[in-house]
Order: C-alpha cells, then sequence, then structure tokens
C-alpha cells in the first residue's frame, strides 16, 4: 500500500503543477481545440474577469503539487487541495459532463491520499 500511496501521491502532485503552470503557459488544451459549453465560456470569462482568481487557483495548483511532490506538509497540502478538486469535479459535473473523468481522476486521488493520511488530521476533527 506505500508504494501505491506513493505513486498516486506523485501523480496528484504532478497533475496538479501541470495543470497549475498551463493557467499561466496555455500550452495543453484539454478540449482539443473544439469549443467548450458556453456555460463553461461564461463562467471562466466570470473567473477571469475577477482578475484574481484563476492566477490564485493557479498558484495554489503549483505550491501544493510541488509540496505533494517534495513529500513536505502533505496533509496540509491535500486539505488546501480539496476544495479546488471538488470545484472542478462540480464544474465539469453541471456545464461539462463530456469532462467530468479527469476532474473525477483528480479529486478521487485527493481524497485517497487524505484517507491514507487520516491520522494527520485527528487533531482537527477533535470535538
Amino acid at each position: 500500500m506505500k508504494t501505491l500511496t506513493l505513486v498516486l501521491r506523485i501523480l496528484l502532485g504532478a497533475g496538479m503543477l501541470f495543470f497549475g503552470l498551463n493557467k499561466f503557459f496555455h500550452w495543453f488544451d484539454p478540449n482539443d481545440g473544439a469549443m467548450p459549453p458556453e456555460e463553461m465560456i461564461t463562467f471562466f470569462k466570470g473567473m477571469e474577469a475577477s482578475q484574481y482568481l484563476m492566477p490564485l487557483v493557479a498558484i495554489v495548483e503549483i505550491v501544493t503539487g510541488i509540496l505533494l511532490l517534495v513529500n513536505k506538509f502533505v496533509p496540509l497540502a491535500l486539505v488546501i487541495l480539496l476544495p479546488v478538486m471538488l470545484n472542478a469535479m462540480l464544474v465539469h459535473a453541471f456545464m461539462d459532463p463530456a469532462h467530468i473523468v479527469g476532474a473525477g481522476v483528480f479529486l478521487f486521488l485527493n481524497i485517497f491520499l487524505m484517507f491514507q493520511n487520516r491520522e494527520a488530521y485527528k487533531g482537527m476533527l477533535k470535538a
């Protein structure tokens, strides 16, 4: 199980680093040149209009990706990353179901790794 956890942590970290950097450098088009649904275009235009939200999401993805890759503060990185992954899953569920698989995989990896690190959360979850 330790090897599986290591591999999944590295996959999640590499994915977050890649997609976080992609928000700045735009080297990968997840739609393969096709137009995303109109709802997605409107949603992302609104987030970009805020001028801070997309860079913030990118920075969160980059920082948590690096932390996961270097195996430092992993439980903290996973907690910080969870709302980003949950939002990605919900955005795709409601606006772009055709591309939900990637978001679902990353959310699953996040939750699986949180479960593997559950001892680190005991103090946080005390009543």
